[in-house]
């Protein structure tokens, strides 16, 4: 993909890399995303199961979560005219349907909450050791986009 290195592009598919129906999600998170986001990302939307056996294999942990990232390795350097990937978020379209309905909003904004949080992994921030920047961050970026919680916030009240 020839992107301007200077922007953040966006692309969203489901698990077999098919474009996937997600309105809107891309352009959003672009215009929320923090200015030092640039390159490239892939959101995948993916069912349950598959987002287990990705949770077990790379977290130990058997079970289906939200969202996973995986930044790409430092050696996505920015080639000559392109940008760099900064990597891939996933998201468990069963759970955030799911978590949607328990937060009263719609599906799409729960996509929109997943993927903040996802892209703020990418970027290398970690809620369970920094010290709440991460938390910080999410929610001021979150309320620049108009979600009114975030995913840091839920589980904190849980």
């Amino acid at each position: 993909m020839d992107t301007d290195p200077a922007a953040l592009a966006i692309s969203v598919c489901d698990r077999n890399g098919r474009p996937a129906r997600a309105p809107g999600l891309a352009r959003w998170l672009a215009g929320t995303a923090p200015a030092r986001a640039r390159g490239t990302i892939t959101i995948v939307l993916t069912g349950d199961a598959a987002m287990r056996r990705l949770n077990r294999e790379w977290r130990g942990v058997d079970r289906a979560t939200d969202v996973l990232s995986f930044p790409a390795d430092d050696a996505g350097l920015r080639v000559r005219g392109r940008a760099r990937h900064l990597g891939d978020i996933v998201i468990a379209t069963g759970v955030a349907r799911r978590q949607a309905a328990s937060a009263r909003h719609a599906y799409r904004t729960e996509l929109k909450v997943l993927a903040l949080h996802g892209l703020l992994h990418l970027l290398g921030y970690d809620h369970e050791t920094d010290h709440g920047q991460m938390r910080r961050l999410e929610l001021r970026l979150r309320r620049m986009g108009g979600l009114a919680a975030g995913l840091i916030e839920r589980e904190t009240r849980a």
